[in-house]
């Protein structure tokens, strides 16, 4: 079968010892560096974590010992960075200015296209791959464990290696009209949320969900079992302060009245 996005799914179990081989892995970094870039300045560093290092050891509990953490052949960090072209600004004499919220997206959005072209690459090679959103919830644990300086933070993690049989199935996803507007956004009604949720409240996996959470509805298990306001609101603080320490950006002060 011939590799294609429409295949994708996240694999969270590998064949345990099968390393990726370094000129494979060089690769597929080189195909993340093809990413789109805003300035064609690449604001990001990719830290590569192979199993059994030292590091690849203390990275796991940062992702919460999941088995796509433990189990992969290398977890790769993808990190937004303003340090190594503001210190290039600097041997050049030229003051940089990229230490605000502005330039963290940026270099967010660098970050996560590199992330994905590197998965897509890893995917036309056999490989599976697995996004670890635990990555912004221990940012903190992250910095310290990679040594990151300033101007450095982590974004996400793509835990890669060769997929255990069997594969894991498609995921569902919303129908297109969920998503795709055109020309101006519609807004939906009710019955259009209904709608496009139908399917998917009415699946063998959602009736499953509800009995295993004993709650009426798959929205309150997202609201009350995995994405809580409270952990989203803790997971916030945390990753602002990640972001201030890192001095990644610092609001400016109201001006004196």
């Amino acid at each position: 079968m011939i590799p294609t996005i429409q295949n994708h799914r996240s694999v969270r179990n590998f064949q345990p010892g099968r390393a990726i081989p370094d000129t494979l892995m060089n690769e597929l970094l080189a195909a993340a560096t093809r990413a789109s870039t805003v300035g064609n300045m690449q604001l990001y560093s990719i830290v590569v974590s192979t199993a059994g290092s030292p590091t690849f050891t203390e990275l796991a509990p940062c992702h919460f010992n999941q088995p796509a953490a433990t189990g992969a052949a290398a977890l790769v960090t993808f990190c937004a960075d303003i340090h190594r072209f503001s210190q290039w600004c600097r041997q050049r004499e030229a003051e940089p200015g990229y230490d605000n919220l502005q330039w963290f997206v940026n270099a967010a959005i660098d970050t996560l296209l590199a992330s994905q072209n590197f998965s897509l690459e890893a995917e036309a090679h056999g490989l599976g791959i697995c996004y670890l959103g635990t990555t912004t919830y221990t940012a903190a644990d992250i910095v310290r464990i990679l040594h990151l300086p300033k101007g450095v933070v982590p974004v996400t993690t793509v835990a890669v290696g060769y997929p255990a049989e069997p594969l894991p199935p498609l995921t569902d996803r919303l129908p297109l009209e969920a998503v795709v507007h055109h020309d101006t956004y519609q807004d939906y009604t009710p019955e259009q949320i209904d709608a496009l949720w139908a399917e998917r409240e009415a699946s063998a996996e959602t009736a499953q969900l509800l009995r295993e959470n004993d709650l009426p509805n798959l929205a309150r298990i997202f609201t009350e079992r995995r994405y809580t306001k409270a952990d989203n609101l803790h997971f916030s603080k945390a990753y602002l302060d990640v972001l201030r320490e890192q001095g990644m950006f610092e609001f400016p002060l109201a001006p004196a009245e």
